[in-house]
């Protein structure tokens, strides 16, 4: 049984599809009911899955969600920390209000659901997938503060590896750039400004799919990961892979 945040869209969504094509009944929880339930219809035929309202960034609130799902489902095996809210700034830039908004889903959030999980969790010997980002690893343009937070989830999931490895396994994903939404494909087709340089950098030569980050997300819950703990996977077409510098042996004729 598995509880998947932020999972009313993107990355969530792929997520909680790929759980419940496993055969996992999927709880997806997130503040707006329509696009959970969306998430529902669009999954696999015969999924076992259920929208579950509920905000992270509340410790009351997602502590109650996690206690009446367990209760209801009668375990918890996965958690999964999604959700998750980028805006762009630079420190001097960003309002406070886009800061506070990402500190308490992104890093608050994880914190909350997390500690809200764990009883349960130790009960079936489950595990946490932690969502970070190659943000997390590397800087990024702009992302002052969205940076801090997947900073801080990285070495959360350190952090809890080593306090609750006996009992639980934590491990984190760490998705380059994904076309998770309709904006994120916009700006990367063929023909923009953007695609080139995008193309240049990523020794792939592509964004990530979203399905494909939820594959790594499977694996790291499922007993084949079964002694991986503290582990800290980039999904990103081998860009973290790069020193940054552009291949200066490739010549356009």
């Amino acid at each position: 049984m598995a509880v998947v945040t932020g999972a009313g869209s993107g990355l969530g969504a792929a997520i909680a599809h790929r759980l419940a094509t496993d055969g996992y009944t999927v709880v997806l929880v997130g503040r707006t009911e329509a696009t959970l339930r969306q998430t529902v219809q669009e999954g696999p035929d015969g999924a076992d899955m259920h929208p579950w309202v509920g905000d992270v960034s509340d410790l009351a609130a997602i502590t109650a969600v996690i206690d009446r799902v367990a209760e209801r489902f009668g375990r918890l095996d996965v958690l999964v920390n999604n959700a998750g809210v980028a805006i762009p700034g630079t420190v001097d830039q960003i309002d406070m209000d886009s800061y506070r908004t990402m500190m308490s889903t992104n890093v608050d959030g994880v914190f909350f659901a997390s500690r809200a999980a764990l009883p349960h969790l130790r009960t079936a010997r489950g595990c946490i997938v932690n969502v970070g980002s190659v943000g997390a690893l590397r800087g990024d343009w702009c992302q002052a503060a969205y940076n801090t937070t997947k900073g801080a989830l990285t070495n959360l999931t350190n952090a809890m590896a080593l306090d609750h490895g006996r009992e639980i396994r934590v491990n984190a994903v760490h998705p380059g750039v994904t076309l998770s939404s309709q904006f994120i494909r916009d700006a990367l087709a063929e023909g923009t400004s953007l695609h080139p340089r995008f193309v240049d950098r990523v020794p792939m030569g592509r964004p990530g799919e979203p399905a494909e980050v939820a594959a790594v997300v499977a694996f790291l819950a499922g007993s084949d990961a079964g002694f991986l703990n503290g582990v800290h996977i980039p999904v990103d077409g081998g860009l973290t892979a790069s020193n940054g510098q552009t291949n200066l042996y490739k010549i356009d004729h």
